[in-house]
């Protein structure tokens, strides 16, 4: 992704994010019949961490590095979490991760490797991301939240990546899963930069899927609204596509912008639909992926079925993460800290005086 260091904030760093992005476009002509399509793969499992927020981390860490002599940190029990600690670690830097309290004991094992100080927190984790935004102001951390600014920048390097894979063409269509927003924000991001170039006369359609039991960003789209409603606990369920499930996504309201600007729609799957993709992944197409990720394909059956996509068109599915992490034990000890929510701010404090 460095070839592309002059449209990003920060010249190329040291430490691990020099071996993000770069990760291959394959024509899978065995997912075509599924997906009723021309389907082509950007695998974004292949980065060090096993997904796509390295490229966001690449750029968002170091540069937090550089702006501050603080802390760095997130909110995330997931892929987040596990990139942003393991960048911080090649740069040497303290990482504070906020948990869920009732996390799985494999997730913790996951994040744990990289030995950031891990704080489960007990309260509405959803509205640690407000919180977030106000502790990086008062303490000496910088909490690099779904829809940073830098991690946007670091984003859009995966369009680059396309587009220029498919040069002088461009893909009809790009179909990724979709939590925050702030993946499909920076997908937008790149189409804009390019636009802005004159590198780009027609973008692809960007087609966001989400899991249908916690869809905001689908529902306002057929609603033809322009921000997402936040889901109350009784519009949500649980899913095994976890780390897509958001009820409140920060930057809902760009990504159903960025949908309406290409020409592109949302839609919703279930786990059947899920648990079926994932298998098709891995069966006619080689590849291991996470639920998550698996939403793309089932996204793109559900496209075709309904019209959107036709078989003749180049469509780009994005898995954002591998599947081979789904796969830990969960049977390593691991160090950790609690903290109440209201508790937070003080507990935090008193863990980076330590440090």
């Amino acid at each position: 992704m460095w070839r592309y260091e002059p449209l990003l904030p920060i010249d190329r760093p040291k430490g691990i994010a020099r071996a993000a992005g770069g990760t291959p476009l394959v024509r899978s002509e065995g997912l075509d019949a599924v997906a009723g399509c021309q389907v082509y793969v950007k695998d974004e499992g292949e980065h060090p961490t096993g997904s796509y927020k390295d490229r966001g981390s690449a750029v968002a860490v170091p540069h937090a590095v550089a702006a501050s002599g603080g802390a760095v940190g997130t909110v995330s029990y997931g892929n987040m979490a596990m990139s942003t600690a393991a960048h911080a670690a090649g740069l040497d830097r303290e990482c504070v991760v906020l948990v869920p309290d009732e996390i799985p004991s494999v997730r913790l094992e996951l994040i744990g490797q990289y030995d950031p100080t891990i704080v489960r927190v007990d309260g509405d984790y959803g509205a640690l991301y407000d919180d977030a935004l106000e502790l990086s102001t008062e303490l000496p951390i910088s909490i690099l939240v779904s829809d940073a600014p830098s991690r946007i920048s670091g984003y859009k390097t995966a369009l680059f990546e396309i587009c220029e894979a498919f040069a002088p063409d461009v893909p009809d269509a790009i179909v990724l899963p979709t939590s925050s927003g702030g993946f499909a924000s920076g997908i937008w991001r790149g189409i804009r930069d390019l636009e802005a170039a004159g590198s780009l006369d027609e973008p692809p359609r960007l087609y966001l899927v989400q899991t249908d039991t916690s869809d905001p960003l689908t529902r306002a789209f057929d609603a033809g609204v322009a921000d997402p409603a936040p889901l109350t606990d009784d519009e949500i369920g649980e899913t095994i596509a976890h780390s897509i499930g958001n009820p409140d996504p920060p930057s809902g309201g760009r990504a159903l912008a960025a949908v309406r600007d290409t020409g592109g729609s949302v839609v919703s799957v279930s786990d059947d639909d899920i648990r079926a993709a994932q298998r098709q992944f891995a069966v006619d197409g080689g590849f291991c992926v996470e639920p998550a990720s698996a939403t793309s394909l089932a996204g793109a059956t559900r496209l075709s079925e309904r019209g959107a996509i036709g078989s003749d068109d180049d469509v780009v599915l994005v898995p954002t993460g591998t599947g081979f992490k789904e796969l830990g034990t969960g049977d390593a000890s691991i160090a950790t800290e609690r903290a109440n929510r209201a508790a937070l701010p003080e507990r935090l404090a008193s863990l980076l005086t330590d440090t």
